[in-house]
């Protein structure tokens, strides 16, 4: 099977990759789009670094909750998750060192980004987890090191969608595998990416030398 992922066009926002100081790998939420991520990065206010907004197939990357059994999303995560390592290789080829490439997802895509990086945990410039969480019913052992990568994670105790504990428990996993996380916990009712989050996203991408 095809990944119908890799067939929808991705979005590039801000400055191009080629020559970019620094660039982001932006991931949008269930029944989302690029659009709704590059009004985050508008508010973020960084246009000097290259974003790079994957799509997914039928606007989801994955058909369950992100809490279910992994089988139960397959084969989608696969797909999700081989997109997200075509979309780092397109900024590596562009000259992005890994120290100034950042992943940035809101939802469902700070589900797959979590996912992605403790599959597959080595040292970037850094992660801005937007209400997210690794996925499966299952608490996760570590497995690697992040060589002390910095981790803002977000949340809302009251969120709908990605349970407090689960929050919890990734920025956990993610402390033990050597990440730099700072773990902020909101009282927001909505589903939603507050301005704070927004102040913790931009102090992540501010670069040395910019």
């Amino acid at each position: 099977m095809s990944n119908p992922h890799l067939g929808q066009p991705a979005v590039t926002a801000g400055a191009a990759l080629a020559g970019a100081p620094a660039a982001a790998l932006v991931v949008h939420g269930r029944g989302q789009t690029p659009d709704y991520m590059t009004t985050i990065l508008d508010r973020i206010a960084r246009p000097e670094l290259a974003y790079l907004l994957p799509a997914a197939a039928g606007n989801t990357w994955y058909p369950q909750s992100f809490l279910a059994p992994v089988a139960a999303n397959q084969p989608w995560l696969d797909h999700a998750l081989e997109t997200m390592a075509v979309m780092l290789d397109r900024i590596t080829d562009a000259g992005i060192p890994a120290e100034r490439t950042f992943l940035i997802g809101f939802s469902q895509g700070a589900c797959l980004l979590t996912e992605f990086l403790v599959r597959s945990p080595r040292r970037l410039g850094g992660a801005a987890i937007l209400t997210g969480g690794y996925l499966g019913p299952d608490r996760r052992s570590p497995n690697g090191s992040f060589g002390r990568m910095p981790v803002f994670l977000g949340t809302s105790r009251y969120d709908g969608w990605v349970p407090l504990a689960r929050a919890e428990e990734t920025a956990g996993l993610l402390r033990a595998m050597d990440a730099d996380v700072t773990f902020s916990v909101y009282d927001d009712k909505e589903h939603l990416v507050n301005d704070d989050e927004i102040a913790e996203a931009r102090r992540l991408l501010t670069v040395d030398g910019l």
